[in-house]
């Protein structure tokens, strides 16, 4: 165990905009660096004599783990450790804590955000008022994109954890029905349906489950071919459960009757993407900010303490790898 408690913060302005108390997190350390963020030539350096790497997107392997021989722990602020090389870490004896459940209310009701958008036809409404539509309209009202009550309709939820729980209680307030699918790669389970049975029979889909070998575009053209031409797809889980491609293709078909996703393969989208195309109908992106909330990155500055805390203790929490 470390005899001094040395931390850095490697890319401390991914969670916090100016908005956030950092004194718990300070305070468990006799001393912790914020760096707004860190060059991949930086890290080595930055990481010298520091028994704790606290780190988001900066990737941590196993150069890293032998040029720093004081780092005992990472700390991920987020729940995703793909960044971190977790076999070098056991191979170099560093513990890896992420942090849990923290933005489930952020996610769960941007989620129905999507989907209320997407049955009120929100953005289409939004762009008629703007183009001077309603003003040269016959009646009081403009009802020229049909809108959609949830209640009465299906929800289909691919991922039925703690955020696919939470979106399942806010559609069944709505009076919606749920229903959960199946996940490849994961065993049977007599109250999951194959997708194959779920896909035809939902009025929306919504996707909250991790990308992994079993999921990667687990919604390809021929499940899109399942849905009903009316149907809602949301994503605010990761882009790759999507084939992106055959995406734009169902929505510029007319197939389905929309789609949002918070989440795209590549993250920022700088090499372009299927789904940022002008001619894309029905579609609506947000910049994975679905999680952003300051509650739920409060929450974060909260979980990194505790992780460090308990570590520090000799009982380590929310262990990863």
């Amino acid at each position: 165990m470390p005899q001094t408690r040395r931390a850095a913060f490697l890319d401390y302005s991914s969670l916090d905009l100016g908005d956030l108390n950092p004194s718990t997190l300070q305070g468990s350390f006799d001393d912790l660096q914020l760096y707004p963020s860190t060059l991949p030539e930086q890290v080595v350096e930055r990481l010298q004599g520091v028994s704790v790497a606290i780190s988001n997107k900066v990737q941590l392997g196993a150069d890293t783990f032998k040029a720093c021989p004081d780092l005992k722990l990472v700390l991920v602020s987020a729940t995703g450790t793909n960044n971190i090389d977790l076999a070098a870490a056991r191979e170099y004896g560093v513990v890896v804590s992420n942090c849990q459940g923290y933005g489930t209310p952020s996610v769960a009701q941007h989620t129905l955000m999507l989907l209320l958008a997407l049955a009120t036809r929100l953005p289409d409404y939004q762009q008629a008022v703007a183009q001077g539509q309603w003003q040269r309209a016959a009646q009081f009202c403009l009802l020229d994109f049909p809108i959609v009550e949830l209640a009465g309709k299906t929800l289909g939820v691919l991922g039925h954890g703690e955020l696919g729980s939470a979106v399942a209680r806010l559609a069944e307030a709505f009076g919606m029905r749920v229903l959960l699918g199946q996940l490849p790669g994961r065993p049977a389970r007599t109250d999951r349906l194959p997708l194959a049975q779920l896909l035809p029979q939902v009025d929306a889909l919504t996707l909250h489950c991790p990308l992994n070998e079993h999921t990667r575009q687990m919604i390809g053209a021929a499940q899109l071919a399942l849905l009903k031409p009316t149907a809602l797809v949301i994503n605010t889980a990761r882009g790759g459960l999507i084939d992106e491609q055959a995406l734009a293709d169902a929505l510029r078909s007319g197939h389905l009757g929309g789609a949002a996703t918070d989440v795209l393969s590549q993250e920022p989208p700088v090499d372009g993407n299927p789904l940022l195309a002008a001619d894309v109908p029905r579609l609506i992106i947000t910049p994975h900010n679905a999680w952003g909330s300051r509650e739920a990155r409060q929450r974060i500055i909260g979980q990194l303490a505790e992780n460090a805390q308990q570590f520090f203790a000799g009982s380590p929490c929310r262990v990863v790898g």
